[in-house]
Protein backbone atom coordinates (compact mmCIF):
# COMPACT_ATOMS: atom_id res chain seq x y z
CA UNK A 1 0.00 0.00 0.00
CA UNK A 2 1.17 3.54 -1.00
CA UNK A 3 0.29 6.96 1.27
CA UNK A 4 -2.17 7.42 -1.79
CA UNK A 5 -3.73 4.06 -1.41
CA UNK A 6 -7.98 4.17 -1.48
CA UNK A 7 -8.51 1.79 1.78
CA UNK A 8 -11.92 2.10 0.83
CA UNK A 9 -12.76 -0.51 -1.84
CA UNK A 10 -10.55 -2.69 -0.10
CA UNK A 11 -12.43 -2.07 2.99
CA UNK A 12 -16.14 -3.03 1.53
CA UNK A 13 -14.39 -6.27 0.17
CA UNK A 14 -12.90 -6.98 3.58
CA UNK A 15 -16.23 -6.55 4.97
CA UNK A 16 -18.16 -8.52 2.44
CA UNK A 17 -15.72 -11.03 3.09
CA UNK A 18 -16.55 -11.01 6.84
CA UNK A 19 -20.17 -11.37 6.16
CA UNK A 20 -19.96 -14.51 4.06
CA UNK A 21 -18.39 -16.18 7.02
CA UNK A 22 -21.07 -14.58 9.24
CA UNK A 23 -23.46 -16.42 7.02
CA UNK A 24 -22.21 -19.69 7.43
CA UNK A 25 -21.73 -19.58 11.32
CA UNK A 26 -23.50 -22.88 12.69
CA UNK A 27 -26.25 -22.20 14.78
CA UNK A 28 -24.58 -24.28 17.90
CA UNK A 29 -21.32 -22.28 17.68
CA UNK A 30 -22.41 -19.03 18.63
CA UNK A 31 -20.53 -19.66 21.80
CA UNK A 32 -17.64 -21.42 21.19
CA UNK A 33 -14.05 -19.66 21.88
CA UNK A 34 -12.23 -17.97 19.37
CA UNK A 35 -8.72 -17.07 18.90
CA UNK A 36 -9.38 -13.77 20.36
CA UNK A 37 -9.65 -14.88 24.35
CA UNK A 38 -11.90 -12.35 25.45
CA UNK A 39 -14.66 -13.17 22.92
CA UNK A 40 -16.82 -16.26 21.76
CA UNK A 41 -18.18 -16.63 18.58
CA UNK A 42 -21.25 -14.11 19.36
CA UNK A 43 -18.81 -12.02 21.40
CA UNK A 44 -16.59 -11.32 18.55
CA UNK A 45 -19.26 -11.07 15.91
CA UNK A 46 -20.73 -7.81 18.35
CA UNK A 47 -16.86 -6.50 18.16
CA UNK A 48 -17.06 -6.67 14.65
CA UNK A 49 -19.56 -4.87 14.20
CA UNK A 50 -19.03 -2.11 16.83
CA UNK A 51 -15.26 -1.78 14.64
CA UNK A 52 -17.42 -0.90 11.78
CA UNK A 53 -19.87 1.45 13.51
CA UNK A 54 -16.71 3.28 15.05
CA UNK A 55 -15.25 3.89 11.33
CA UNK A 56 -18.19 5.52 10.63
CA UNK A 57 -17.97 7.77 14.03
CA UNK A 58 -14.35 8.42 12.99
CA UNK A 59 -15.60 9.31 9.46
CA UNK A 60 -18.26 11.87 10.69
CA UNK A 61 -15.65 13.71 12.59
CA UNK A 62 -16.85 11.98 16.30
CA UNK A 63 -14.47 10.11 18.88
CA UNK A 64 -14.53 6.55 18.49
CA UNK A 65 -13.70 6.37 21.99
CA UNK A 66 -17.44 7.06 22.89
CA UNK A 67 -19.08 4.12 20.83
CA UNK A 68 -19.31 0.43 22.59
CA UNK A 69 -16.46 -1.89 21.90
CA UNK A 70 -18.87 -4.39 21.33
CA UNK A 71 -22.61 -4.93 19.63
CA UNK A 72 -25.20 -6.54 22.06
CA UNK A 73 -28.87 -7.73 21.53
CA UNK A 74 -28.58 -8.97 18.06
CA UNK A 75 -30.24 -11.92 17.66
CA UNK A 76 -27.89 -14.85 16.48
CA UNK A 77 -29.46 -15.19 13.18
CA UNK A 78 -29.26 -11.19 12.78
CA UNK A 79 -25.65 -10.57 12.60
CA UNK A 80 -25.27 -10.45 8.63
CA UNK A 81 -28.18 -8.00 8.80
CA UNK A 82 -26.29 -6.08 11.80
CA UNK A 83 -22.96 -5.85 9.77
CA UNK A 84 -24.46 -5.03 6.26
CA UNK A 85 -26.54 -2.35 7.94
CA UNK A 86 -23.76 -1.08 9.86
CA UNK A 87 -21.33 -1.50 6.43
CA UNK A 88 -24.28 0.49 4.58
CA UNK A 89 -23.83 3.89 6.84
CA UNK A 90 -19.80 3.27 6.99
CA UNK A 91 -19.80 3.40 3.41
CA UNK A 92 -21.95 6.20 2.97
CA UNK A 93 -19.78 8.47 5.55
CA UNK A 94 -16.41 7.59 3.59
CA UNK A 95 -17.57 8.34 0.35
CA UNK A 96 -16.55 11.58 0.67
CA UNK A 97 -12.81 12.09 -0.69
CA UNK A 98 -12.35 14.53 2.34
CA UNK A 99 -12.52 12.12 4.88
CA UNK A 100 -9.29 10.45 3.42
CA UNK A 101 -6.86 13.91 3.83
CA UNK A 102 -9.13 14.95 6.95
CA UNK A 103 -7.58 14.71 10.61
CA UNK A 104 -9.67 12.32 12.20
CA UNK A 105 -9.82 10.92 16.06
CA UNK A 106 -8.73 7.62 16.53
CA UNK A 107 -8.16 5.36 19.15
CA UNK A 108 -4.34 5.95 19.02
CA UNK A 109 -4.30 9.42 18.50
CA UNK A 110 -5.32 11.99 15.81
CA UNK A 111 -4.23 10.58 12.18
CA UNK A 112 -5.74 11.07 8.41
CA UNK A 113 -9.06 9.56 7.35
CA UNK A 114 -7.07 7.12 5.39
CA UNK A 115 -4.81 6.04 7.99
CA UNK A 116 -7.33 5.32 10.25
CA UNK A 117 -9.79 3.70 7.44
CA UNK A 118 -6.74 1.19 7.19
CA UNK A 119 -6.25 0.87 10.94
CA UNK A 120 -10.08 -1.09 10.88
CA UNK A 121 -9.38 -2.33 7.64
CA UNK A 122 -6.78 -4.80 9.91
CA UNK A 123 -9.31 -4.94 12.10
CA UNK A 124 -11.61 -6.78 9.83
CA UNK A 125 -9.29 -8.74 8.24
CA UNK A 126 -8.00 -10.27 11.09
CA UNK A 127 -11.21 -10.61 13.10
CA UNK A 128 -12.29 -12.13 10.32
CA UNK A 129 -9.53 -14.80 10.35
CA UNK A 130 -10.49 -15.21 14.36
CA UNK A 131 -14.43 -15.92 13.12
CA UNK A 132 -13.02 -18.43 10.41
CA UNK A 133 -10.83 -20.39 12.79
CA UNK A 134 -13.22 -20.68 15.31
CA UNK A 135 -15.96 -21.84 13.11
CA UNK A 136 -13.69 -24.08 11.18
CA UNK A 137 -13.78 -21.45 7.44
CA UNK A 138 -11.55 -20.83 5.01
CA UNK A 139 -9.08 -18.39 6.93
CA UNK A 140 -7.64 -16.63 4.02
CA UNK A 141 -9.59 -13.03 2.50
CA UNK A 142 -8.09 -12.05 -0.58
CA UNK A 143 -4.93 -12.59 -0.94
CA UNK A 144 -3.77 -9.37 -2.61
CA UNK A 145 -5.52 -7.29 0.06
CA UNK A 146 -4.05 -8.89 2.68
CA UNK A 147 -0.87 -9.38 1.48
CA UNK A 148 -0.85 -5.14 1.27
CA UNK A 149 -2.33 -5.24 4.70
CA UNK A 150 0.15 -6.89 6.07
CA UNK A 151 3.58 -5.15 4.32
CA UNK A 152 1.48 -1.65 5.58
CA UNK A 153 0.93 -3.15 9.59
CA UNK A 154 4.21 -4.46 9.74
CA UNK A 155 5.79 -1.13 8.37
CA UNK A 156 2.98 0.65 10.94
CA UNK A 157 2.87 -1.98 14.07
CA UNK A 158 6.70 -2.97 15.11
CA UNK A 159 7.27 -6.29 16.45
CA UNK A 160 8.22 -4.60 19.81
CA UNK A 161 6.95 -2.66 22.28
CA UNK A 162 3.67 -4.47 22.61
CA UNK A 163 0.99 -4.35 25.54
CA UNK A 164 0.37 -1.53 27.62
CA UNK A 165 -0.41 1.40 25.57
CA UNK A 166 -0.15 -0.63 22.42
CA UNK A 167 -3.05 -2.65 22.41
CA UNK A 168 -1.30 -5.62 20.62
CA UNK A 169 -0.26 -8.91 21.97
CA UNK A 170 3.52 -9.87 20.89
CA UNK A 171 3.61 -11.39 17.04
CA UNK A 172 3.41 -14.91 16.56
CA UNK A 173 5.35 -16.96 14.28
CA UNK A 174 3.34 -18.07 11.39
CA UNK A 175 2.94 -21.90 10.82
CA UNK A 176 4.20 -23.12 7.72
CA UNK A 177 2.20 -22.19 4.69
CA UNK A 178 0.16 -20.17 6.65
CA UNK A 179 -1.25 -17.24 4.39
CA UNK A 180 -1.01 -13.65 4.08
CA UNK A 181 -4.54 -13.19 6.65
CA UNK A 182 -3.43 -15.91 8.75
CA UNK A 183 0.26 -13.91 8.70
CA UNK A 184 -1.78 -10.81 8.96
CA UNK A 185 -3.51 -12.28 12.39
CA UNK A 186 -0.14 -13.04 14.02
CA UNK A 187 1.47 -10.34 14.14
CA UNK A 188 -1.24 -8.66 15.45
CA UNK A 189 -1.02 -11.22 18.12
CA UNK A 190 -3.82 -13.53 17.47
CA UNK A 191 -3.05 -17.70 17.04
CA UNK A 192 -4.96 -20.62 16.41
CA UNK A 193 -6.04 -22.32 19.95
Amino acid sequence: MTQNTDPRPLYRDALAWVRTLTAHVPAERFTDPTPCAEWDVRGLLGHIVATVDRARVIGEGGDPNVMPRVVTGVADDGWVDALTAAGDKAAAVWADDACLTALVTVPWGQVPGRAALFGYLREALVHGWDLAVATDQEVEADPATATAVLAETRRALPAEPRGGPIPFAAAVEPRHGAGPTEQLANWCGHARG
